[in-house]
């Protein structure tokens, strides 16, 4: 007879389906329950979900092919020396996955992502796409009117392709959702701090990826459910190192390099994956004028990422640094995708960060799909024994 799987593993096995399937079988799911629903991929390392929810549509993140897919006519498009993400979302695309997407959103993230949504207009005439900027002047009467204005464009053609305008009232109950959605992740990211071998990452980044493709009112649900079933669901405790990700904002690591890192004696206590579930810093008022709050939220309340223009140099490594020392860590893993110029042209400027505060790190770069998952394991093993070493020593 078999064994009833525990909630903790029903969650996690909902998760892992959710994951793998590259054919987005619950967005046509949830497309199908009701006549008329739309949905809108976005790359996630930032864009205005509430818009798209306010329209009644479900935002859905794309993250490339990861490890299953084969990119056979997506290596057409980009030469071999770009990073995978575009030609696997390519991939994504000319196979006929995303065809149940009404729209796509390509968030400011470099220039290759700019010339993915260009490239989008051609190959796909009959869809909704727009490159979403954002300011780089943070004051509020420069790079806030600018950035109100982009939202106004977003939200006036998403009221076209709905048939009615999208109202502020709207707009404010999405932006209570995702209050309550970015709240909901927080206390996940403060419980795995401080009972990281509870929550391992290898599950809570399943939780993140089970966001990009559920209602946020659904996933809040889910991520509150994990947090009560694990915490009363006894795991070993190991004398592992606490570590820091960074670097892994845009192309997201194989599941197989998390599960490595962690088996090889680390705990991560924090990272960058899927920014835009935490971009937003504290909870956005929803009574005011919503696209205004949304504004200030963003120059004033955000994340910290090479993604992102860093208007104040001299703070560079600070939100990092803040990272290592609130979650506890001992040390920084810088983890990038191959030919990822944000985050290989600040990771030195970071790692003199670190070593100013004394901060151990290692670093060593990957690919969605890469299958070399026995150095890293090795590199990162190496790292956490000297971590424990040097620190046993102080």
């Amino acid at each position: 007879m078999l064994a009833t799987l525990s909630p903790v593993q029903q969650i996690v096995d909902r998760c892992t389906e959710l994951f793998e399937d590259l054919d987005f079988k619950s967005v046509k799911e949830w497309k199908a329950a009701a006549p008329g629903r739309k949905a809108i991929g976005y790359m996630p390392v930032y864009v205005p979900r509430e818009l798209i929810h306010a329209a009644g549509m479900l935002p859905v993140g794309i993250l490339g092919g990861g490890d299953a897919l084969e990119v056979i006519q997506g290596d057409a498009y980009y030469q071999s020396y770009i990073c995978r993400i575009p030609r696997s979302t390519i991939e994504l695309g000319l196979t006929g996955r995303l065809d149940c997407m009404d729209g796509m959103l390509f968030p400011s993230i470099c220039d290759v992502i700019r010339n993915l949504s260009g490239m989008w207009q051609i190959l796909f005439k009959d869809k909704y796409v727009r490159y979403i900027d954002v300011p780089q002047n943070y004051i509020d009467s420069i790079g806030g009117n600018f950035y109100i204005q982009e939202m106004e464009i977003l939200r006036e053609d998403l009221g076209k392709l709905r048939g009615a305008p999208i109202t502020d009232a709207e707009l404010n109950a999405s932006i209570a959702v995702y209050n309550d959605n970015r709240a909901a992740i927080s206390e996940l990211y403060a419980y795995r701090a401080q009972k990281p071998w509870q929550a391992p990452t290898s599950e809570v980044y399943l939780l993140l990826r089970a966001g990009m493709v559920l209602p946020p009112e659904e996933h809040t649900q889910l991520v509150r459910d994990y947090i009560k079933a694990t915490d009363v669901e006894p795991r070993p405790k190991r004398d592992n190192a606490r570590v820091v990700i960074n670097g892994s904002f845009c192309e997201q690591p194989p599941l197989a390099l998390i599960k490595s890192i962690e088996m090889s004696g680390c705990y991560i206590v924090d990272d960058d994956f899927m920014l835009v579930t935490r971009w937003l810093l504290d909870e956005v008022p929803a009574n005011a004028k919503p696209l205004e709050e949304l504004s200030k939220a963003f120059l004033h309340r955000s994340a910290t990422t090479a993604a992102k223009y860093d208007a104040t140099r001299e703070e560079k490594g600070m939100f990092l640094l803040k990272q290592v020392k609130t979650r506890g860590a001992e040390g920084v893993v810088f983890a990038a995708p191959s030919f990822c110029d944000p985050a290989l042209l600040e990771r030195p400027m970071l790692q003199d960060v670190m070593a100013q505060h004394k901060i151990p790190y290692t670093a060593f770069k990957y690919a969605e799909n890469t299958g070399q998952m026995a150095p890293i394991r090795e590199q990162s093993g190496t790292f956490a024994d000297s971590i424990k070493l040097w620190s046993a020593k102080q």
